[in-house]
């Protein structure tokens, strides 16, 4: 099915890798930890970032829309879309933890993909880790999905499988990063 002989060595690649996958491996362990104290604030934190994130992009397509194609009505819709999501969110948070729910579903499933897919492109000693890490994000989505009844659990969820993504993707950066060899 996945072809690797396109897939060449390169040493200063792994090493760039090996030193970048170490750092935002860490980085990312040590967030899920400082989350695992406080789920509810982490889904709280994603909802605000999510909210923020579509009030930018909502502003940069107004003025793409204003530059380019001011005319044309469905670059302002898109943008009064925009922003006017990212401002429900911001003001009614709990409906946010709603629409981010659904999000993080796709990012999981999307994230189970892109594991699955690198398993198929790594080496044997570490293709075990991707196709683990692909398993926890479907698994997350499809948990997801079947708990999905109220808000407070949905909070709660969101911030416990951010906290549990952080962690198992800062490990397997970090066991990944070792396991490529020195020059």
């Amino acid at each position: 099915m996945w072809s690797n002989h396109f897939v060449t060595s390169n040493s200063e690649l792994e090493q760039k890798f090996k030193k970048y996958a170490l750092i935002v491996g860490i980085i990312f362990s040590l967030l899920g930890i400082a989350a695992l104290i406080n789920p509810f604030f982490m889904a709280l934190m994603s909802v605000a970032f999510v909210a923020w994130f579509m009030i930018f992009a909502g502003f940069a397509a107004g003025y793409y829309t204003f530059l380019s194609h001011s005319q044309e009505w469905v670059g302002w819709l898109k943008t009064f879309i925009l922003v006017g999501i990212g401002l429900f969110i911001l003001l009614n948070p709990l409906g946010g933890i709603q629409v981010v729910g659904l999000l993080l579903v796709v990012y999981f499933l999307l994230d189970g993909f892109a594991n699955f897919t690198l398993a198929s492109l790594n080496r044997a000693s570490t293709r075990w880790l991707w196709i683990f890490n692909g398993l926890i994000s479907v698994a997350l989505a499809v948990v997801f999905l079947s708990t999905w009844s109220s808000v407070i659990s949905e909070s709660w969820l969101i911030g416990v499988y951010v906290v549990i993504s952080l962690l198992v993707d800062g490990m397997v950066l970090v066991i990944s990063s070792s396991r490529i060899k020195r020059e």
